[in-house]
């Protein structure tokens, strides 16, 4: 387990996240593809949920909360974009600050909640990147059914 590894794909997941979805603006909040499904908004509230989800999970003798339906009415209850990535702003900081302040041995003891018992604690950080990239892949999806065209994740725009 290396923290600056972790750190460094934290880094990047957030990077990549906002890089991508950079195309969606606060207007474009309550925008869904179809109906039922999550909005621009509530896409980018998931993600910051789910990020303290697994820190929640991984830290707490209650292990992880499986109330989903309660997750689900609070990602769909915020309805501005702006306010959206202030909470995934939020999430990404205390994930930082929960791989830096905790010890190796911490974040490589075993987890015993039923469902991740065994898994590392510190992979909780690759989870949230595969989870975190595949929300961003969506609001890629959302961005062409508006019109727009994402940024590439990877690295800025070059200019011609």
């Amino acid at each position: 387990m290396d923290q600056k590894l972790l750190l460094n794909e934290i880094a990047a997941t957030k990077d990549h996240f906002y890089r991508s979805t950079r195309v969606l603006k606060e207007e474009h909040s309550g925008h869904a593809p179809a109906p039922g499904m999550y909005s621009v908004a509530a896409q980018v509230t998931h993600v910051a949920l789910t990020i303290n989800w697994f820190i929640d999970g991984a830290t707490t003798s209650k292990g992880f909360d499986m109330n989903f339906a309660e997750h689900d009415r609070q990602a769909k209850a915020v309805t501005s974009l702006a306010a959206a990535r202030k909470q995934l702003d939020a999430a990404f900081e205390r994930l930082r600050k929960f791989v830096e302040s905790n010890t190796d041995a911490y974040l490589d003891e075993a987890l015993t909640d039923p469902l991740f018992n065994g898994m590392r604690r510190y992979r909780i950080v690759p989870s949230i990147v595969e989870h975190t990239s595949h929300h961003r892949g969506a609001l890629t999806v959302y961005s062409r059914t508006l019109g727009l065209v994402p940024i590439m994740p990877y690295m800025e725009p070059q200019p011609a």
